[in-house]
């Protein structure tokens, strides 16, 4: 599920290897190309969170609604992406963002897919170039299914919460989980009964991954129930959210889902319960 940056740098130039930069910043959407035009690991093909990664917006939806299978698939196809490809993804917040596109690609049912662990910082950081040079990629033949039990809806969770074992995982800030702040969506507050487990601590310093022990217990110690099949994640808008959901993979705890709509979608129904401070 990681691949060092000195894994990373002997597969540049692999055609079996296809690389995504998926930085991205939710104050300023353009900033992640900006970013990868200045420069980007050598053969990454950038990814943009808002349209590549996410469907359209109806307004109830989120703001990131997941994209249709049918166009993501496309999307990694026109980008040489085969159903024997690796693929991995990386960014410069600790999987933030790349963690999206390693939950799509699982998704639809692509297996080898890793994050570059410590991302494109943890790449400069050991001493190894970056590019200008934007690839021209040849498209490829791909096949993609959406796996159902993977996500969730709103409804679903709403129902999923009524039973005792159920874990919500909320991976925003603690300050935005609390309701103390709120500098993107239009109410603040959290989701009645999540729990906060904020993604970053589920780093090191240098955005590389805690060990498999630490964040395995970490998690456990939130689960209502030793169930991973049993813990549902949200954030926002869904993004952050996969970042969770790699973490708890990386343990071994496999099989939580992820809310796709998240608080974004959530409030949009003002019936739907919220609650500000800290779970008790």
């Amino acid at each position: 599920m990681l691949i060092s940056a000195t894994e990373l740098a002997a597969k540049i130039g692999d055609p079996a290897c296809v690389i995504f930069d998926c930085r991205h910043d939710l104050f300023d959407a353009g900033k992640g190309e900006r970013l990868y035009r200045e420069g980007h690991i050598p053969g990454a093909i950038y990814a943009n969170v808002d349209t590549d990664l996410s469907g359209e917006k109806n307004g109830t939806n989120g703001r990131h609604p997941l994209p249709s299978p049918a166009a993501f698939t496309a999307f990694l196809a026109r980008n040489g992406v085969m159903n024997t490809s690796k693929i991995i993804a990386y960014d410069d917040v600790g999987g933030q963002f790349a963690s999206r596109l390693w939950w799509l690609a699982r998704w639809i049912g692509l297996i080898d897919v890793s994050l570059l662990d410590g991302g494109i910082s943890k790449w400069v950081a050991d001493g190894h170039a970056l590019s200008r040079d934007v690839p021209v990629p040849k498209p490829a033949a791909l096949r993609g299914h959406a796996n159902p039990l993977m996500a969730l809806n709103a409804d679903e969770v709403e129902t999923g919460l009524k039973i005792a074992s159920t874990t919500l995982i909320d991976a925003r800030a603690p300050e935005r989980y609390r309701g103390e702040v709120e500098p993107i969506d239009p109410v603040a507050g959290h989701i009645t009964s999540a729990k906060n487990r904020f993604y970053k601590e589920n780093l090191n310093a240098d955005l590389t991954m805690r060990s498999m022990a630490e964040i395995n217990a970490a998690f456990l110690s939130i689960m209502n129930a030793p169930k991973a099949d049993e813990v549902v994640h949200q954030c926002g808008s869904g993004v952050t959210a996969c970042a969770n959901i790699f973490a708890m993979e990386y343990a071994g705890l496999k099989g939580s889902k992820l809310y796709a709509g998240s608080w974004s979608e959530w409030i949009s129904n003002p019936a739907r319960p919220i609650v500000k401070g800290s779970a008790r």
